[in-house]
């Protein structure tokens, strides 16, 4: 009796659980490359299997449509794909070439829309020509093991990087190889001809299923921003007009506040999106110590100044390419020029207010609100003085540039000193007009 219960159970019942199983919606994520291959497309890239992942997506898909781009970038991306452990599916809607191939050929299937591409994999510098054999042989292998892990013709996929690469009755040599899509079909490099990701999911025989179309979130949103070289360009004049204004009016806080938020602003969003390497980070930070050192420490403005000077611009328009330790093979002309355009107007515009505007900035009922003008009186409760007043009205010369702050000598003495954003260069004529603090006062004698 109880034998013949249970074949009705598997006679009927249980094709039932079967039925619900696939009538289950599929949740289907939907990324789009559709631009360079670059590390804002390696980031996104990232993201996007990350909430996969996280949100449990069934399937993702990838639309397609680039020319290629940066070969690292694209490692990185196809070695996410490759290690992700649900299927992928990429569907070309006009172009796959260079790293889009690469990028395409990881996924678990790939399929076409009717005119599209894939192929022509040969690595190009910046300014368009073939890179050296280096980077050929590099992107030949990747493209050879990531057709074998997806079993696909490894001798296909090095073919669309080497033109001295023949593959009988497929390509000839002197030609890379460019399939179009009656041609991936054919040869294994694409799985159907299909117009839609509708389509897809339907020849995969899902019929219950959600979209949902990746997109980046507000922060991501806010980091593209801080990325644009105009943007880039406002906050490096806001780094040095900080630090220019903090040493014109030293303790009042404010500009160097302002310099270290922009810093941060400059900096973290290129951190994050890969462009911007340690070894970058810590060279502008050794030019504004060298500076340092030139204005506090060694009298005069000589090699430690122009070296810190030119460690620290250089380095700002390192930290916006994505070059591999001053290797820039594979860095477009077009951003090599916007950025270093954005650093040097930045520069010339600071010079600029330094020159016109520096005094009447510091002059504004504005600047005034959030400068501190009270005198720190001694019988207020506040720190004595450290030079005594009768210094006031004496003579010396300086002993140090003042650019404004520096060192005079009053007879045979050292003393801290700093002009009222006025430049007194080295052994010049001074006269104390007042001992604030730590320092005195000094003007032209």
């Amino acid at each position: 009796m109880n034998s013949n219960i249970f074949k009705v159970f598997i006679l009927f019942i249980f094709p039932l659980f079967n039925i619900n199983a696939e009538n289950e919606e599929k949740k289907i994520l939907l990324g789009k490359i559709d631009d360079n291959i670059d590390p804002r497309t390696n980031r996104y890239s990232k993201l996007l299997l990350e909430e996969a992942s996280k949100s449990e997506y069934d399937i993702v898909v990838i639309e397609m449509d680039t020319y290629g781009g940066a070969v690292n970038d694209a490692d990185d991306i196809r070695t996410r794909i490759l290690d992700f452990n649900k299927p992928i599916y990429v569907w070309i809607n006009k172009d796959a070439a260079s790293a889009g191939a690469l990028i395409s050929i990881a996924c678990d299937s790939i399929y076409m829309s009717s005119g599209a591409s894939i192929g022509a994999a040969t690595v190009v510098t910046g300014d368009g020509a073939q890179a050296p054999d280096k980077y050929q042989s590099y992107m030949r292998s990747i493209m050879r093991s990531t057709a074998e892990a997806k079993g696909r013709d490894p001798k296909i996929a090095e073919a669309m990087v080497d033109e001295d690469i023949s593959v009988d009755s497929v390509s000839m040599e002197g030609k890379v190889i460019t399939f179009s899509t009656k041609e991936a079909i054919k040869y294994g490099f694409c799985d159907a001809e299909l117009n839609s990701v509708d389509e897809i999911l339907v020849r995969q025989g899902i019929e219950n299923y959600d979209i949902v179309e990746f997109e980046l979130g507000s922060a991501e949103g806010i980091i593209s921003f801080f990325l644009n070289p105009i943007v880039s360009s406002v906050l490096i004049l806001l780094i040095l007009g900080g630090l220019y204004f903090e040493f014109q009016t030293p303790g009042i806080g404010f500009p160097i506040m302002a310099s270290v938020t922009a810093l941060i602003l400059y900096l973290v969003p290129y951190y994050l999106n890969g462009v911007a390497e340690n070894w970058e980070i810590v060279l502008f930070f050794v030019g504004i110590t060298l500076i340092a050192i030139e204005v506090f420490i060694i009298p005069g403005f000589g090699v430690f100044g122009l070296f810190g000077l030119f460690t620290s611009i250089g380095s700002l328009i390192l930290i916006m390419l994505n070059n591999d330790f001053f290797d820039f093979t594979f860095v477009l002309s077009k951003d090599l020029v916007s950025s270093s355009l954005s650093v040097l107007i930045s520069v010339f515009s600071f010079l600029l207010l330094v020159i016109f505007g520096g005094v009447k900035i510091t002059d504004t009922k504005a600047f005034k609100k959030i400068a501190l003008e009270e005198t720190q009186e001694s019988s207020k409760g506040f720190i004595s003085k450290k030079y005594s007043d009768e210094l006031i009205g004496m003579k010396g010369k300086s002993f140090s540039v003042l650019r404004p702050s520096g060192k005079i000598l009053i007879n045979e003495k050292i003393y801290d000193a700093f002009t009222n954003g006025e430049f007194i260069e080295k052994n010049k004529k001074v006269e104390v007009i007042s001992n604030e603090g730590s320092s005195l006062k000094v003007k032209k004698s």
